[in-house]
């Protein structure tokens, strides 16, 4: 009886296999046919196998990226290749069946479909899909989900999906509606994110809730952000910020260790302060591998005869050993003027003393104050701009470009933090009027007491996000679960009682009935995966995603309805 392994696949066969007739089946990845030898390899998802026959007659009609279904005895091969998984074996045909052939030309080749454009990679995802590189990642991202889940579930929070189809409420971003046939000018919502529903969960008497939840943000697309998006979202009854920082980092800290190689924050993750990751980095998201920190100098210049640095905020950052041409230092002026600064100064610091083009407009007692200030050294350079209080974005922005530029990020390293005490507000000057920084459902701190409509600015919220490597990671916070806290607090916002009520109408109404203190957070899915594959765009880890302008070549969304649909829908198209 012939031995034959009929569900073998490609790339797990191996050496114990020699001798024995297989059964493979996938896709032709390669022909070479030598006019009395034809050499293929042949792919699936685990990986490539090659074939070799002498009958260059069964080839006569293949095509590469047909699917094909391949019968041989595998034997040694004398040309080991270390390059594959296969590489000490082959397999000598016996018969080949084309299951599937590949009638058009390929719009690009799949193997180097990440030199295709965009545009051709997404309109024939499935194409590029079978380039093992993109591929693997999607297998990743499966593993990391398991993982996760698994943590979850030893961490005893139970898994409860929440629906899609909800109501429209202001949660920061915009929403993607759904008009109901039923109910004439009636509108369906999908969900932001699952944070009522949750919230309703720990009032409902659940401990732990989670799950790995589609969110959806009618937004514009970035690098890292598109319009759908998952999330492993949590929740835990009676909990403390603290508490939901250690769930964090054990989530951050196992699953990093679990699928990567390189090193990781020791725990527990640094507790940065909004203001003071702001000051020092520029940004609520900080780059720790960046060793460079921003200094304000304001002080030193408050006074200052300079009219580029007195009255204004004046930032700097110390760079040790910096030594470039004057080409390089022209190059970043005009960088950084493209991100809105004013312009850049630098000092050098040698041993003749501090150099730079704005010295002769600098008092003495300003250069030493500044040398004290910052601790210079021979060959130390400051780079230092200025402007109104929102300098700080610039700064930020300089400190990563100087980071880059200067290779002082280590590549191999994941740095974590966790900033926390952001702002509860934050001024819209559009509208004149105060909006919610961060969560409109967060609890302030100090409560009642904390909110003072004289200082609104000072308001400092339960509010926290898990940063790594310049990447918010998740956001999360205290729940405000006291009608009366929430009541005040989206007063200040501008929304009056009733508002609140319609908007909110069942959180309102379930506080009513004595809520626990709750408090979650909602690690990304697709960052996650960003940074385990080192990518950096987030559409690179999603299976079928938009393009940057929102569109599904794919599947060709959006679409135009007919009119019988838009009847059905009550709607009526706009000019």
């Amino acid at each position: 009886m012939e031995n034959i392994y009929r569900n073998c696949y490609c790339g797990e066969v191996s050496k114990k296999d020699i001798g024995k007739k297989i059964k493979v089946a996938g896709w032709i990845n390669s022909i070479r046919n030598l006019g009395s030898l034809v050499f293929m390899t042949l792919r699936d998802e685990t990986g490539l196998v090659q074939i070799i026959s002498e009958d260059t007659d069964l080839f006569t009609d293949v095509t590469r990226e047909s699917t094909a279904s391949i019968t041989g005895i595998v034997r040694q091969r004398s040309d080991i290749n270390p390059n594959m998984k296969t590489g000490k074996i082959e397999i000598v045909l016996e018969k080949i069946e084309i299951l599937g052939k590949c009638q058009n030309v390929l719009p690009f080749e799949i193997n180097r479909s990440k030199d295709a454009s965009e545009e051709a990679r997404l309109k024939y995802r499935y194409l590029d899909l079978r380039n093992p590189l993109v591929h693997d990642k999607i297998l990743l991202r499966v593993k990391v989900i398991d993982f996760l889940r698994k943590l979850m579930k030893e961490e005893n929070f139970t898994e409860i999906s929440t629906p899609i189809i909800t109501a429209s409420s202001p949660e920061g971003a915009r929403d993607f509606v759904i008009p109901s046939r039923n109910y004439k000018g009636k509108f369906y919502a999908l969900p932001q994110a699952p944070q009522i529903y949750k919230q309703l969960l720990m009032v409902s008497g659940f401990n732990r809730y989670f799950q790995i939840a589609p969110c959806f943000r009618d937004e514009d697309c970035r690098a890292d952000r598109t319009l759908e998006f998952y999330q492993l979202d949590l929740e835990m009854s009676f909990a403390t910020e603290e508490d939901v920082y250690a769930i964090g980092e054990k989530i951050f800290y196992e699953t990093f260790k679990e699928f990567s190689n390189k090193k990781i924050s020791p725990l527990p993750f640094r507790r940065i302060p909004y203001k003071e990751a702001i000051s020092k980095y520029g940004s609520d998201k900080p780059d720790l591998r960046n060793p460079l920190i921003i200094e304000d100098i304001s002080a030193i210049f408050k006074e200052s005869e300079f009219n580029g640095f007195r009255g204004k905020v004046v930032k700097a950052i110390k760079v040790n050993n910096c030594d470039k041409p004057n080409s390089w230092y022209k190059k970043l002026e005009e960088f950084i003027k493209e991100k809105g600064a004013f312009g850049l100064s630098y000092l050098k610091v040698s041993e003749e003393g501090i150099k730079s083009t704005i010295t002769k407009f600098l008092k003495e007692k300003e250069i030493e104050a500044l040398q004290k200030e910052l601790n210079l050294k021979n060959n130390d350079v400051v780079f230092i701009i200025a402007g109104d209080k929102n300098i700080y974005k610039q700064a930020g922005i300089l400190r990563n470009k100087l980071g880059e530029e200067l290779e002082l990020i280590d590549k191999n390293s994941f740095e974590f933090c966790i900033v926390n005490d952001f702002p509860m507000y934050e001024y819209n000057e559009d509208e004149k009027k105060w909006d919610f920084g961060h969560n409109p459902f967060s609890m302030p701190k100090g409560g009642l007491k904390a909110l003072n409509e004289d200082d609104i600015e000072s308001i400092v919220a339960y509010q926290y996000d898990f940063v790594c490597n310049g990447n918010e990671m998740a956001s999360g916070a205290v729940r405000n679960h006291d009608l009366d806290v929430m009541k005040k607090a989206f007063s200040i916002a501008g929304y009056d009682e009733e508002v609140v009520k319609n908007k909110f109408r069942s959180l309102y109404t379930a506080f009513s009935f004595g809520a626990p203190p709750h408090a979650g957070m909602a690690p990304g899915i697709d960052r996650i995966i960003m940074l385990l594959t080192d990518e950096e765009n987030l559409r690179e880890v999603q299976v079928f995603p938009p393009n940057v302008s929102g569109i599904d070549l794919l599947m060709g969304s959006p679409s135009l309805l007919d009119e019988k649909q838009l009847r059905e829908l009550h709607i009526k198209i706009r000019d």
